[in-house]
């Protein structure tokens, strides 16, 4: 490996200039996709009076528009003594036309709803509701917001990262007058998280006011920014590869590839690349890359740390569905703690949206003959069961056209049921599973592509599933069957359990649970001798625990058969969660975790599920979908999932970091933590020394070493912390990957904030070879 110095850049009067974007060249960078001069900006740009709903009687009206930037909208208000307040266009999660929001259902009438629309806000931020004065002008906010938040997501790094510092200048400009005085450029540099004493920046100042008139202003701002933005890192790879006269040939490139990136790549793909990302027209046409073309190369899905071709759909979706590992969602309606917290379809269509595949619905008797959901005995808030299944409509395949599995914790009274039966059948139609596929009794799950679009329920059934193809059941005198209650649902059905107590259910919900009817688990044998395939266990998560450890193959043997699902122990009160890991190493596909709760076990379970297309469905390794399998993740014994590797890590540089401390003073301290998550044996955690103040581009050059056993179930999770002396550090980023899907060599690491959301212009720069042990 190469040193490279923790410095700063220094300022070198005869450094190449990377010109700073005009204001103009940095719209129609952010507006590509046509957008330049279009009415839809233009729209934006000018603004308009909405009406903001926020309850019946709480109704008044605010203007918006979209800011210069492009990225920020700003909203007057009219109480003098209060702000004006501004969101950015990366905040929003999606833009929805009509009553769709419960706020506007509840608080709006039916006949506007063409005028009604709603800004959805990522992490825990309340919707904005908004209603416009006409449906013509609803449809051109909705469309115009939807156009800009598209071609933000389109901007390449390198975009984002000059977009970031464009606005960051900007912010600096206290008096927008275009230029930038000393305190002006110090101000900025703690605004792109660098604290620097006061000589070095007067050096840097007097090394770019040429004018020598006290303040910067056109191309000695593009210069400070060229000595910002120089990575020494890329220089020392650059100068080791350019041997055409300066420049990197096809062949330069190709020799790069093959030697440091360990692709298997040939001459036309190293032209491909050139004709791809090279900036300089003259350059292309001599089939060079520039260091600026070469930079570009390494921001874009090629130079990133995840393989390219992992992140569509690249596994056997063939297989039964009980081979996949399953993204679930535990009280997926909540979107808090699970005492007092707010229930909401909103929680739904977010758990969807990120690749969730197993909802759970927790169904009570409501009022006027309508079900409602909500936590039992809690004060949580409760919403409609009929309007639960037309969100999950609406969103069950946005992200995945794979199965989506309903998990119904049902309380409610036989009428109700019939209700909810009633209810799933007409709004869910014929992408409701309600009879096996086939025409003769099957002996295995399907796959997850037949059953791509389709919804199943997860519940009790009264009979055995053979009864679908035998002579028709008759029911009960009321029109209802009865069935011994089991011990296997959540902790409020405690409060509720009597002695010899019946759970009564109604023909036409029990008739719609097909390949996930729930049961009482017994024992590993039990289960292997007297249930069928479609016959599924909940667990307790503490009682999952507990068998992973002390049976982890008796786990993964049931596993090949059947479906499990893992949910948190009712002592989670806040919505915390588990580490699924010990699960998924015993075979455990349905492992729910509490989607609405940002934490490390929710960072991993991103990861696992990112890949695939994140489909939601992840192929398990074919020694846990092998009915003979001796794995065990505990003894680890000699067998095909023992693959030995070495991870050879060095954890190089990161850029643009975001301020965790919002305080105009505060610089992140920052390291980096590089996590294995995997079986006992492969588990570890390294970090880096912390640098001091500078979040823009600290620099590490520091390497790690990692013995990893049974690469198929492993996970690296790379953590950014801000470190501090006294308390606990504050999380800066994480990205975690497969560890089977790692590109080798140089490559960028994107890093996602709490949330799960991309931090636009932040992230790692790495290499990582991996060797046979």
């Amino acid at each position: 490996m190469w040193p490279i110095e923790n410095t700063l850049p220094s300022p070198v009067a005869n450094r190449k200039h990377t010109p700073l974007p005009s204001t103009v060249l940095l719209t129609l960078s952010l507006l590509s996709s046509g957008m330049e001069g279009n009415t839809d900006l233009q729209f934006l740009l000018v603004g308009g009076d909405l009406l903001k709903v926020r309850s019946s009687s709480w109704k008044k009206t605010r203007f918006y528009k979209l800011q210069e930037d492009c990225q920020t909208m700003w909203r007057e208000s009219k109480k003098t003594f209060k702000s004006n307040q501004t969101f950015s266009i990366k905040d929003i999660s999606a833009v929805r036309a009509g009553r769709q929001s419960e706020g506007l259902r509840k608080n709006t009438e039916e006949q506007v709803e063409g005028r009604c629309f709603s800004i959805i806000f990522k992490g825990r931020r309340k919707n904005l509701d908004l209603m416009a004065s006409s449906e013509e002008e609803a449809k051109q906010w909705v469309t115009s917001l939807g156009k800009i938040m598209s071609n933000m997501e389109n901007l390449n790094s390198q975009q984002k990262i000059e977009h970031w510092i464009f606005n960051c200048l900007r912010k600096a400009d206290k008096n927008s007058d275009d230029k930038l005085s000393r305190k002006e450029l110090k101000d900025f540099l703690h605004q792109i998280n660098i604290e620097v004493d006061d000589e070095y920046a007067e050096k840097l100042f007097l090394e770019c006011d040429k004018s020598k008139c006290g303040h910067l202003a056109g191309d000695e701002i593009e210069h400070f920014y060229s000595l910002l933005t120089h990575r020494l890192e890329i220089d020392t790879i650059y100068g080791e590869y350019a041997k055409t006269t300066g420049f990197m040939s096809a062949e330069n490139l190709l020799e790069f590839l093959i030697k440091e990136q360990r692709e298997e790549a040939t001459l036309a793909d190293a032209h491909r690349l050139i004709n791809k990302y090279e900036l300089d027209d003259k350059a292309k046409e001599k089939q060079l890359m520039t260091q600026d073309g070469f930079l570009m190369y390494l921001h874009m899905p090629e130079g990133l740390v995840l393989n390219p071709t992992h992140k569509a759909v690249h596994q056997d979706m063939s297989q039964p569905l009980n081979h996949y590992f399953i993204s679930s969602s535990h009280n997926t309606y909540l979107m808090e703690d699970q005492l007092k917290g707010p229930s909401s379809t909103e929680a739904y269509a977010r758990a969807l949206i990120k690749g969730c595949r197993c909802v759970e619905l927790d169904c009570w008797d409501g009022s006027d003959g309508e079900p409602v959901i909500y936590h039992g005995y809690t004060l949580t808030s409760k919403i409609l069961f009929k309007d639960t299944i037309k969100a999950i409509k609406e969103y069950a395949f946005k992200t995945s056209d794979y199965p989506v599995i309903l998990s119904l914790e049902n309380h409610c009274s036989v009428e109700q049921q019939r209700v909810m039966a009633q209810h799933m059948s007409s709004i869910l139609g014929s992408a409701l599973l309600t009879s096996p596929l086939g025409d003769r009794m099957p002996t295995d799950f399907p796959s997850p592509e037949e059953l791509k679009g389709r919804v199943l329920v997860k519940g009790k059934r009264l009979t055995k599933l053979e009864a679908c193809f035998g002579p028709e059941e008759t029911a009960g005198d009321d029109g209802s069957f009865t069935e011994e209650e089991e011990d296997d649902k959540e902790e409020e059905e405690e409060e509720e359990k009597k002695e010899g107590k019946k759970l009564k259910l109604a023909k036409e919900l029990s008739d719609m649970v097909i390949y996930c009817k729930s049961v009482h688990f017994n024992g590993f044998q039990d289960a292997k001798d007297n249930l069928g395939f479609y016959e599924m266990s909940s667990f307790k998560e503490r009682k999952a625990m507990a068998l992973a450890e002390e049976s982890a193959n008796s786990y993964i043997h049931h596993n090949v058969d059947k479906l499990s699902r893992i949910y948190p122990a009712g002592s989670r009160t806040d919505s915390s969660n588990y580490n699924p890991v010990p699960l998924w190493n015993a075979g455990c596909q349905i492992v729910s975790l509490n989607f609405q709760t940002p934490c490390n076990d929710m960072d991993v379970n991103q990861g696992r599920f990112l890949t695939n297309g994140k489909t939601g469905y992840v192929l398990k390794p074919a020694y846990m979908r092998d009915r003979g399998s001796e794995f065990d993740p505990i003894t680890l014994t000699t067998g095909p999932w023992l693959q030995h590797k070495m991870l050879h890590l060095m954890i190089i540089s990161a850029q643009q970091l975001p301020k965790v401390n919002q305080k105009k003073t505060s610089i992140v301290d920052a390291l980096v933590k590089v996590e294995i998550h995997g079986v006992p044996a492969d588990t570890a955690e390294k970090e880096t020394p912390y640098i001091g103040n500078n979040g823009f581009n600290p620099m590490w050059n520091e390497n790690f070493q990692f013995d990893v056993y049974v690469p198929e179930l492993a996970l690296v999770r790379f953590v950014v912390e801000d470190h501090d002396s006294v308390t606990d550090n504050d999380f800066v980023g994480q990205f975690t990957i497969p560890f089977t899907s790692l590109q080798m060599g140089y490559r960028h690491v994107p890093l996602l904030n709490k949330e799960g959301d991309p931090l636009p212009s932040a992230g790692l720069f790495v290499h990582i070879m991996i060797m046979d042990a």
